[in-house]
C-alpha cells in the first residue's frame, strides 16, 4: 500500500481546553485523512521532529500532501505584517513545514500543496504572498466567506499547454474557495498553471523539472464532497498524482 506523508497542522496550549490543555497538539483535518486513504494510501501525520529523524521517516514515504490552515508569517518571505500586523500567521508551524519541504524536495518525493500548502511551496522557492486579498488587491470575486466557509466557489482559466488541460481537456473549472491570501511574486522555478480569471490571482502551479512532481492549488480538492454538484472533480489532478506517486514508489524500491 501507498504512504503519503501529510504536514502538520497544530493546536497551541490552552488552559481553557478541558484535554491536554498545557501541551501542544498535532494534528490532520479529518476531510484531508479521508482524501489521502481514498488513494489507497496510508496517510502518515509528520510532527515537529529534528531533521534527521524526519528525513528518515521520510525515505519510507511515496509521496507528500501539504495541508491547509493557518496564515504564513510575513517575516518569512521578509516582509513585514500589514496593518499594524493583523495576520502575523503561524511562525512555528511555518519552520516544521519549511523542514518537511526541504527534505521532500531532497528525496524528490512527488509533492501535492494545497491552499497554505501551495503557498508554503511558493514561499519555500523564494516567492512572496498577499497578506489580505481584500485589502491589498480588493478582488471582485469572492475567495474567503467563513460563515459559508468551503460553500464557495469561482471559476479558474488555464492555457492549452498546462497540465490542468491535458487532463481535463478543456480551458476552465469550478473549485471551491477558502483562502484570504494569495500567490504575490511566483517562486523560482514554478511555473503558473492557472488563474481567477475576474481577479488575476495565481490558482495553480507546478514545478519546472522533469524528475520531481511538485505541483500546488489553491482550492481544496479534499472538501470537493460539500458541493460537488457545484464544482468540477478533483480526480483527474488526483489520479495525475496519484500516478507520479507510484512512479516514484516503483523507481526508489
Amino acid at each position: 500500500m501507498l504512504t503519503i506523508g501529510l504536514s502538520p497542522a497544530f493546536m497551541p496550549p490552552d488552559d481553557s481546553r478541558a484535554v491536554f490543555g498545557k501541551k501542544t497538539l498535532t494534528y490532520m483535518e479529518s476531510d484531508m485523512a479521508k482524501y489521502v486513504s481514498d488513494m489507497v494510501a496510508i496517510p502518515v501525520l509528520l510532527p515537529d521532529l529534528p531533521r534527521e529523524v524526519l528525513k528518515s521517516i521520510m525515505k519510507n514515504l511515496d509521496g507528500l500532501v501539504l495541508q491547509g490552515g493557518t496564515d504564513i508569517s510575513p517575516g518569512v518571505y521578509n516582509e513585514a505584517g500589514i496593518e499594524n500586523n493583523r495576520w502575523p500567521g503561524d511562525k512555528y508551524r511555518d519552520e516544521v513545514e519549511l523542514r518537511i519541504l526541504d527534505i521532500a524536495f531532497e528525496l524528490k518525493l512527488p509533492v501535492l500543496g494545497i491552499c497554505r500548502g501551495f503557498q508554503l511551496i511558493n514561499v519555500y522557492l523564494g516567492g512572496s504572498l498577499y497578506q489580505d486579498l481584500e485589502t491589498q488587491i480588493s478582488p471582485k470575486v469572492e475567495h474567503r466567506n467563513a460563515e459559508k466557509y468551503d460553500r464557495i466557489h469561482h471559476s479558474i482559466s488555464f492555457k492549452k499547454d498546462s497540465l490542468l488541460y491535458s487532463l481535463y481537456d478543456k480551458e476552465s473549472l469550478e473549485v471551491n474557495t477558502v483562502h484570504h491570501q494569495g500567490v504575490k511574486d511566483l517562486g523560482k522555478g514554478l511555473i503558473k498553471e492557472a488563474t481567477c480569471p475576474e481577479a488575476k490571482i495565481i490558482e495553480a502551479f507546478k514545478l519546472d523539472s522533469t524528475n520531481h512532481f511538485v505541483y500546488g492549488v489553491q482550492w481544496h480538492p479534499e472538501f470537493f464532497h460539500t458541493i460537488n454538484d457545484k464544482l468540477s472533480s478533483h480526480q483527474p489532478l488526483t489520479d495525475f498524482f496519484i500516478k507520479k506517486v507510484k512512479e516514484y514508489r516503483n523507481e526508489n524500491n
